[in-house]
């Protein structure tokens, strides 16, 4: 399955032709139904949605759809009506120019200093008047259906480039990981014969009052403390685990954005540790580039659904 982002728009238009007979003049003139879908991320689906009055008893239709196809993301669907640009002035018709004036006499009863209509006012009306009694249902649902294919394949697109960065992101860290592991042995030798140095010193300064065997297994004891303090091969293994998850979780795809916030949440807690137990400047520049990938592939995964 692909990797899809919650990041994506997609648009269409559904242009509509002059409804009426021949001979007749027109009643309801071509005008042009326009959908557009974009998408952000989020923890959960929200869906809002911007429709004209004509439109709103569309809206349980769409939410439908939208739910049946989509998991995760803030969803803002919002449709228009346009008149075709080349449907020149509209006819009034008798209806609605009594209407008109029975609505701006009512009008000015209670407002004599309201202004009195215009010719461009009575055409707009109508343009709306025409629109609004067309009826929609024919071509919403197969527009709405076109703009939900495009955004999840613009989403699709954007998911496919968010995994190829995070599997290069892992592959980096596995490389920084490569070289940690011998980093923890020389440390540790190397604090061994520290500590036996120092043990030889204080023995040559001694006034025999510290038996050698007893001063040379303090030396040892604080070697392996030592050892035992420092010792990242845990973390390690778990980083690897952790990063073995997340790859095969992205080469699978499907709903995998929670799953992937979790598991950069452990990767990086391990880093921290790996970083808190540095005894070394190589180890602590490990930790910190570490980390710094972790914060970039946490960015990446949170747009993903």
């Amino acid at each position: 399955m692909p990797v899809y982002s919650m990041t994506g728009y997609a648009s269409a238009q559904h242009s509509t032709a002059n409804s009426a007979t021949e001979g007749e003049p027109k009643s309801i003139p071509a005008g042009q139904l326009g959908l557009e879908i974009r998408s952000v991320n989020s923890r959960f689906l929200d869906l809002s949605f911007k429709l004209p009055e004509d439109l709103r008893q569309f809206e349980p239709v769409l939410r439908d759809l939208l739910v049946s196809r989509l998991k995760r993301g803030k969803v803002e669907i919002r449709a228009s009506i346009e008149l075709a640009s080349s449907t020149g002035v509209p006819d009034p018709t008798p209806k609605l120019l009594q209407r008109l004036n029975a609505v701006q006499d009512n009008v000015k009863a209670w407002l004599p200093q309201a202004a009195a209509l215009s010719v461009a006012d009575v055409l707009r009306l109508c343009a709306t008047e025409h629109l609004g009694a067309r009826d929609w249902s024919a071509e919403v649902l197969p527009l709405a259906e076109k703009t939900l294919k495009e955004l999840l394949n613009a989403r699709q697109r954007e998911g496919a480039r968010l995994a190829t960065m995070l599997l290069g992101h892992i592959a980096q860290l596995r490389l920084l990981v490569q070289q940690a592991g011998p980093l923890v042995p020389q440390l540790v030798a190397q604090q061994r014969t520290r500590f036996m140095e120092r043990w030889q010193e204080a023995m040559a300064l001694t006034d025999g009052s510290t038996l050698p065997e007893a001063a040379q297994d303090r030396a040892l004891t604080e070697a392996t403390a030592f050892a035992i303090r420092i010792d990242v091969a845990e973390e390690i293994t778990r980083v690897n685990s952790h990063l073995d998850e997340i790859e095969r979780l992205i080469k699978k795809g499907g709903e995998i954005g929670k799953r992937l916030d979790f598991l950069i949440q452990e990767l990086h807690r391990e880093a921290n540790t790996m970083g808190s137990k540095s005894a070394a400047l190589e180890l602590t520049h490990i930790s910190v580039d570490m980390k710094v990938l972790i914060e970039q592939m946490r960015e990446q995964v949170q747009n993903i659904e």
